[in-house]
């Protein structure tokens, strides 16, 4: 049994630190099994010594984030758990910068990572022209990439962000539903409305959609162009044809970037055909500005039921396949 104890000098942060009867304490508590007592400005943690310093870690993490007006709540707090408590493989991924000091600036809100994963994957979009998320819903594939998009944009460091998804039907024809064109597909690119949305005031949104600088279209519409000076996401890529994936990625144009999202475990395609996300990864492989980074269920930052759902599908297919 470990003991560590460490003092923290600010009363009214220290109170938002450990939250409303002690809940951001007891959340940290029940995901590292650790014992954490407060005496005065004094922090006490009890425990598997491990444990005790990711606590003191996170605990200092969160300290940060309160002490530059940051609110915390259960989502913060787990995020910080996380962060230091990744597995050996994630420990041989080592950086220069400090993970929890990466943010992401957008109009409405100041993004962080939520997972060692979420901050590599940041770092890639920032290093590299080409990135492919890979792993399932809820881990902030998109999310993060239209953050990102809309922070270079508010800098001046892209004209335009494009948001791309191929329009196949997930049991539906899209010939029987109402509408024009544009009211067929609007659904299945939601997903990126609903982030812009969460990032930019309502009427910046429409206003740059209706000035171009944002677009948000099927796949089919790439077909033919150059996108240069742009931050160009596709997202449920493998729903993709190994043609499609080609046409789109040969649009790439002088100072843009493009990230390409996926579930290979999530393919609509009719049965028999090639995930051009799966192809791509395969011919791609080794060329130096491409990479990926591979999400798995630990990084889902939904409600936490959709962590466990995850893992019982995986478990699920893992038996299948045994």
């Amino acid at each position: 049994m470990a003991k560590i104890e460490f003092e923290l000098f600010n009363n009214q942060l220290l109170q938002q630190l450990v939250g409303a009867n002690d809940a951001n304490l007891n959340l940290i508590e029940e995901m590292l099994s650790v014992e954490i007592t407060t005496i005065g400005n004094q922090i006490h943690i009890k425990g598997d010594k491990n444990n005790c310093e990711k606590a003191k870690l996170a605990l200092t993490d969160l300290y940060n984030k309160v002490s530059r007006s940051i609110e915390i709540g259960e989502q913060e707090v787990k995020a910080a758990v996380r962060m230091h408590n990744g597995t050996e493989k994630d420990n041989t991924q080592k950086t220069d910068i400090n993970l929890s000091d990466i943010v992401l600036k957008t109009k409405k809100r100041h993004i962080y990572p939520r997972s060692q994963t979420q901050a590599k994957y940041i770092l890639e979009m920032m290093n590299n022209e080409l990135v492919f998320g890979l792993g399932p819903a809820g881990t902030g594939k998109t999310y993060l990439a239209v953050a990102l998009a809309v922070s270079m944009m508010l800098e001046g460091t892209i004209d335009k962000i494009i948001l791309s998804r191929p329009a196949v039907e997930a049991g539906e024809n899209l010939g029987f539903l109402p509408g024009d064109l544009k009211e067929k597909v609007d659904p299945y690119l939601r997903p990126l409305y609903d982030a812009l949305y969460e990032m930019l005031p309502n009427e910046q949104v429409d206003k740059k959609i209706a000035a171009g600088e944002i677009e948000i279209a099927p796949l089919a519409f790439m077909c033919g162009r150059t996108l240069s000076n742009a931050f160009v996401i596709l997202d449920e890529a493998q729903n993709t044809t190994p043609m499609q994936m080609k046409m789109f990625l040969t649009r790439l144009g002088e100072n843009s970037r493009m990230v390409v999202n996926g579930d290979l475990s999530q393919v609509d395609l009719p049965r028999g055909s090639v995930s051009g996300l799966k192809d791509a990864l395969g011919t791609l492989r080794n060329i130096k500005g491409i990479t990926s980074v591979t999400f798995t269920a630990e990084d889902v930052v939904r409600h936490g039921l959709v962590s466990k759902i995850v893992l019982a599908y995986e478990k699920r297919k893992k038996e299948e396949n045994d």
